[in-house]
């Protein structure tokens, strides 16, 4: 117990410095948008993928239920609501914290190991702003878009799953999932993919920056990043599905 919250501690002194260095000059414009590239474009076939078939699953496994009540009608709406407000946003930061927080993990816990982020600072660049603060803001920034991006996607899906058994015409179909998404579900589930993003990023860093061990630190950093960065991400959940509730009633 005692180790765990050291190590609450010690992510939490770090994220404190990521907000101390992002508002002093000069913001690495390149290296950030390279981050943005890798994270977005490199992650995006994975994301859709699986959000199509998260839609098309989804809703061939719920019409069986929805026949039984002779409900089958209420098939677009709810499917469109358990997409955008959960599935598709956890699914995608769960397979952001997968690929990109490992991945991140082990290149800056290979860039610690080798001593090129000692190297970095002795040459008067600011390793942390040039190696962490790039990271996160890509991420923070880029899984919300991934996000959208797998909401959209996991919907068609759902569209051709209702067509696999039944008959629900393109005009119907989205006219029903428009006239059910609210704007109480549609804006949390984006916001919260901003702090997933940024949980994400902060952990993959944070744990490639202290890595060590040699080659052996390297793959415990990229293990460990990927773990309580996914951790983090259902608490972080958690907490916006129970924030979002109090403000509905409100």
């Amino acid at each position: 117990m005692k180790d765990i919250i050291i190590e609450i501690g010690l992510i939490t002194k770090f994220a404190g410095r990521f907000f101390r260095e992002i508002i002093k000059p000069r913001f690495e414009f390149a290296e950030f948008a390279r981050q943005c590239y890798y994270i977005g474009n490199r992650s995006l076939p994975l994301v859709a993928i699986t959000a199509f078939i998260m839609g098309l699953v989804i809703t061939i496994q719920s019409r069986p239920t929805l026949v039984e009540f002779g409900a089958q009608a209420w098939l677009p709406k709810m499917v469109s609501v358990s997409l955008v407000r959960e599935i598709a946003p956890v699914i995608t930061a769960l397979i952001c914290a997968g690929k990109i927080g490992s991945g991140i993990g082990a290149e800056l816990g290979s860039m610690k190991v080798t001593e090129q982020i000692d190297a970095m600072d002795v040459s008067g660049t600011n390793p942390y702003k040039f190696l962490v603060v790039t990271r996160v803001m890509a991420t923070t920034f880029m899984i919300p878009i991934l996000a959208i991006l797998a909401d959209t996607l996991s919907l068609y899906g759902g569209y051709l799953g209702a067509n696999i058994r039944g008959v629900v015409s393109w005009d119907l179909y989205w006219s029903q999932v428009f006239d059910t998404l609210v704007y109480s579900d549609i804006v949390p589930s984006v916001t919260k993919t901003f702090f997933f993003g940024f949980a994400i990023g902060i952990i993959g860093c944070y744990k490639g920056f202290n890595s060590n061990k040699g080659t052996e630190g390297v793959g415990q950093s990229a293990n460990s990043a990927v773990v309580i960065s996914s951790l983090l991400v259902f608490i972080l959940d958690l907490l916006a599905v129970q924030i979002t509730d109090v403000l509905n009633l409100n």
